[in-house]
């Protein structure tokens, strides 16, 4: 059984503290704009029938509901998580939802996927792979659940590319969103997000890590002038 790092079982203890706010505080404090980069992300997979997807770090299923509104209904969707509170929240979602027969849900880390290699047409990890502390692992264990041919789908923070437009976000980022966020969760996890954006590779470097892992035909997609990118790869 895979177990955690000390830095690892901190951040998951975070997520379980703002798992209740965790939804509310992403539409706040993104002002909406993830919904749009989370369905040009889902719009990236690739599916054949009776197929299988997989969410890694799926939160509370927010991508894993989008997938299943933009698939058929043989596809069926598999979402996991490290954070315990996270998937509770996530499971009673999809109950709530016309997807509760195709969608499942079960705790596991990014770095210990527990299903049998070439299990997936895709995989799928949105604003998750900057929390995973050994990053060639976890790419390494996606890379093993894809099928021949799979693609994975790597959605994450990254930096703008306009100078003027990287200063205004660095303001709000570094000085006004943790505080907002201290005002309806914890202020210390709030402070974690942009501090873990900042330490994250770069688009080039993180695409080396890719290959590193086994993807080939490395793509990349910046989206709101560069906020966040999508990572595309294949088995």
């Amino acid at each position: 059984m895979y177990r955690l790092s000390e830095k690892g079982e901190r951040i998951q203890e975070m997520f379980d503290s703002i798992a209740p706010r965790y939804d509310f505080l992403n539409r706040v404090l993104s002002f909406g704009i993830d919904r749009k980069w989370r369905l040009f992300a889902v719009n990236q997979i690739k599916f054949s029938t009776n197929g299988r997807i997989l969410d890694v770090a799926t939160g509370t299923g927010d991508v894993a509901l989008v997938i299943a509104a933009r698939t058929p209904a043989t596809v069926s969707i598999v979402g996991v998580d490290f954070s315990r509170e996270m998937v509770e929240l996530g499971k009673e979602k999809i109950r709530n939802s016309p997807y509760a027969q195709r969608i499942t849900m079960e705790v596991a880390p990014c770095e210990a996927i527990p299903f049998p290699e070439e299990s997936f047409d895709s995989v799928t990890i949105a604003f998750g792979i900057r929390n995973v502390v050994d990053r060639l692992q976890g790419l390494k264990e996606m890379q093993r659940v894809l099928k021949p041919g799979g693609r994975v789908v790597i959605l994450e923070f990254s930096t703008p590319c306009s100078n003027l437009f990287r200063a205004l976000y660095y303001f709000y980022f570094l000085r006004v969103l943790p505080v907002i966020g201290g005002l309806f969760s914890k202020f210390s996890a709030y402070k974690y997000l942009p501090d873990s954006v900042l330490e994250f590779p770069s688009r080039e470097e993180f695409k080396n890590l890719m290959a590193k892992a086994g993807f080939r035909n490395l793509s990349h997609y910046d989206l709101t002038g560069g906020i966040a990118t999508v990572y595309v790869g294949e088995k």
